[in-house]
């Protein structure tokens, strides 16, 4: 099995395993048009047999011309010219038909490849999400999509025609001349290509560790770009652009260091050519010279080394490109080898879309072996009925979300809606029953009508209007410009916490799911604009089964239970008025929450 593209990969692999390997998964996707396919590789030999015609029928108007000038025009076929010049036709018209038939193939594979990697990304864990930098991984992404095309491009257009054309030459210098001009044209394409490889694989390490660079420089800079307020807010441009320019240098030494070792290669490849075409001028020259081969046969041999030395010289650098695009769809293609964490079990069940009982029966669970989160947590929100779950900070509250979501599987006990485990159900049914206001809302960087749609995609005009109406959000939209139309900016940056928070309500409002999970939805806003939107959550809530995690007592007075967890185990549950009562865990944090608002309103 491939790698993922994340980890380096063993010296002691040879590379041409990894890139045999390249080949047969991409195969199967240009397979698939296998009579375009089939049609190009005519093409392609119909082409070049056209090409090194040329110089034969060449040589034939050489050889015919020798003749007397008087006699030349007499005797030169008119069919020769007509020949020459619908060979040098034909050899055009193949090589665009190839091209024409097979442009549908490259943009169709790799339209494929792309689509399939995205998808496969989004069924990936959090875990792997959160563990990669979202700027290498497009980066990986853009690359090896770009490297499908110059791999087909590459191969169909250059390198095999240039083999073809290879054999052919060769064939025709057996047959018809002395088998020296073979072993000369044979010797000088092995030397260079000997050469070109070894260099070429040398090169190859240089060139993957100036792209790790350029990732890593590109990743630094995305991640500073996306913290732009947080730069600011500690004044550290000049720290970022330092840590910036720290990996520029790197990948600058790295690239010199590149660029020097494409010189040295270019210079034994010019002297490799050089030596060979000298060596057949050489022995073309002593057998005009004693009268085995005419002016015609001399104009024929320098004709077809001018043919594979224009194309030698082009194959060094498709070489090098090519095996450059291989271990950039090498990285791509290992993210589809990256095992997906939580997937869908055999015969997995459609939840179906009605009201929702949901449990969690002695749930254990830890993000890392060494630090568990949640030991044994059991609870039940029956159908309908509003759950809050409170705790300090690192309690282990938001996990439970993650773990509804099945960002990540439990390793002990198990979650269950309407009786059935949530690992027994389909992803996609399980999360369209499930709804969730986040505490940081993160928006498209697109229009609000889009944002709210977002909810549900196929949704109405009038049912997108509905659901803003529902949050509290007419109001505004109406006093902007453009109203719905109005662009919120990367993440939604131009809007406020608490605009930000009624799309959010209004999303998951449109979705319309059994379940609703609030997860410190109003922890962001100020005691104004949390009482505004706590009425909405409340109003939301209502008639659903609604999970409350929050931080702030105040937004779950009226929940129908309250959990209270500490440092992964619940250590009360009841009512406000229960808990309160019972003057533990819950009575003092409210104490200390009072207190604090006290002291914030007399301040």
């Amino acid at each position: 099995m491939r790698r993922a593209a994340s980890l380096p990969l063993p010296a002691d692999e040879p590379a041409q395993r990894r890139d045999w390997q390249t080949l047969k998964s991409l195969l199967p996707y240009l397979w698939a048009y296998k009579g375009r396919v089939l049609f190009a590789l005519f093409c392609l030999v119909a082409a070049k047999g056209a090409n090194v015609s040329v110089p034969l029928v060449f040589k034939q108007l050489i050889d015919t011309l020798g003749l007397t000038t008087a006699q030349a025009y007499v005797v030169v076929p008119a069919a020769l010219l007509l020949a020459y010049g619908v060979l040098r036709f034909s050899s055009s018209l193949f090589t665009e038909l190839r091209e024409f038939v097979f442009v549908r193939v490259t943009q169709q594979a790799v339209r494929e490849i792309t689509l399939q990697v995205f998808r496969h990304l989004h069924a990936l864990s959090l875990r792997f999400h959160l563990e990669r930098q979202t700027g290498g991984l497009t980066r990986d992404i853009e690359r090896g999509t770009r490297s499908i095309n110059s791999l087909i491009s590459y191969t169909l257009y250059s390198i095999l025609p240039t083999l073809v054309e290879i054999a052919l030459v060769i064939g025709i210098l057996l047959y018809s001349y002395d088998s020296i001009f073979a072993l000369i044209t044979s010797v000088t394409l092995a030397a260079y290509i000997t050469f070109t490889v070894k260099v070429t694989n040398w090169r190859t390490a240089l060139r993957r560790r100036a792209n790790e660079l350029d990732s890593a420089a590109n990743s630094r800079a995305i991640d500073s770009l996306l913290n732009f307020e947080t730069v600011k807010y500690f004044n550290n441009e000049a720290y970022e652009a330092a840590r910036y320019d720290e990996q520029l240098k790197k990948w600058i030494h790295a690239q010199t260091v590149n660029q020097q070792s494409l010189s040295l290669l270019n210079l034994g490849q010019a002297v490799i050519i050089a030596v060979g075409v000298t060596a057949m001028m050489w022995q073309a020259a002593l057998r005009v010279a004693d009268g085995s081969m005419t002016i015609g046969d001399i104009v024929l041999v320098n004709a077809f080394m001018l043919q594979l030395s224009i194309p030698l010289n082009f194959l060094g650098v498709m070489y090098r490109e090519l095996r450059q695009a291989l271990a950039d769809i090498e990285r791509m293609f290992g993210l589809l080898q990256v095992n997906q964490e939580v997937a869908d079990a055999p015969g997995a069940l459609v939840l179906q879309p009605e009201q929702a009982a949901l449990s969690f029966d002695a749930v254990q669970f830890a993000y890392d072996p060494k630090r568990t989160i949640l030991h044994g947590v059991s609870f039940a929100v029956p159908a309908g009925h509003t759950v809050a779950v409170v705790g300090h900070s690192g309690s282990g509250k938001s996990t439970l979300a993650r773990l509804l979501y099945r960002f990540y599987d439990v390793q002990g006990g198990a979650i269950r809606i309407n009786g059935h485990d949530i690992r027994e159900l389909t992803q996609s049914s399980l999360r369209a029953a499930v709804g969730i206001v986040p505490q940081d809302t993160v928006l498209f960087n697109d229009t609000l009508y889009y944002n709210i749609q977002y909810g549900r995609p196929e949704a109405s005009r009038a049912e997108v209007e509905a659901a803003a109406g529902a949050a509290q959000l007419t109001d505004f939209i109406a006093r902007l410009p453009e109203g719905y139309e109005t662009r919120v900016g990367e993440r939604g940056l131009k809007l406020s916490g608490g605009e930000k928070q009624r799309v959010a309500i209004a999303r998951a409002l449109l979705k319309n799911p059994a379940i609703l999970i609030f997860d410190e939805a109003t922890s962001a806003l100020d005691s104004k604009t949390e009482k505004a939107i706590q009425a909405q959550l409340e109003l939301a809530a209502s008639g659903r089964t609604a999970l409350v995690i929050a931080h702030r007592l105040s937004t779950v007075m009226n929940a129908d239970e309250i959990i209270v967890l500490d440092q992964g185990r619940i250590v009360e549950r009841g009512t406000h008025a229960e808990l309160l009562a019972h003057g533990a865990h819950y009575a003092r944090m409210w104490a200390l929450q009072q207190q604090e608002a006290e002291q914030a309103g007399g301040a």
